[in-house]
């Protein structure tokens, strides 16, 4: 977080972060430094899961740094996040610069430093603004968590050890081998 701890307006987030990887999440600008080599290593083994299931099937993955916008029109207020794996079905909010609607599923991949922030912040917001399927990766722990939208709140769907397939709750048909992304 920057260090000034007081509410930011959209356009000072913008402003402010110019030419760094950040997220504006409530007001509170987070600024992220480069991930680590097991966690890029995650991200983009996963990814390649993504992009292999998802060809032809009408949805698109994204990976970080991509900007999400999630806003609520009523309110004005936004949010800006880079979440390590974004699927996009409605690619009519796409951009040239990113996607400002509600993707379908999320994926994020721990870091020591921002367990918290994945597990508190961006839960919260995405639950808030209706991310159907949200999975949170442990490269530490080996393990993939699988989290599902249920009245506004996420359920845990299930979580997956280095030696079991991770299942999508929502894309019946998407099942990962962990022991290809935990190697």
């Amino acid at each position: 977080m920057l260090p000034e701890a007081r509410k930011y307006s959209y356009q000072e987030f913008l402003e402010l972060t110019k030419d760094k990887r950040a997220e504006f999440i409530d007001g509170q600008i987070y600024l992220w430094a480069s991930p680590s080599t097991e966690h890029q290593r995650t991200v983009g083994r996963l990814f390649a899961k993504f992009l292999e299931y998802f060809e032809d099937k009408g949805c698109e993955p994204f990976v970080a740094p991509y900007d999400v916008i999630f806003e609520n029109e009523n309110t004005g207020e936004k949010h800006v996040v880079q979440p390590d794996i974004t699927v996009i079905c409605d690619k009519s909010k796409i951009t040239a610069e990113n996607y400002r609607g509600i993707p379908k599923l999320i994926v994020e991949v721990l870091s020591p430093s921002n367990a918290s922030h994945d597990y508190i912040k961006k839960m919260d917001l995405y639950s808030r603004f209706g991310v159907d399927e949200y999975w949170i990766a442990s490269p530490k722990g080996k393990i993939v968590q699988v989290f599902v939208l249920k009245e506004g709140m996420y359920i845990e769907y299930g979580t997956f050890s280095k030696d079991d397939f991770v299942e999508s709750a929502f894309f019946n048909d998407l099942k990962i081998n962990l022991t290809e992304i935990f190697v």
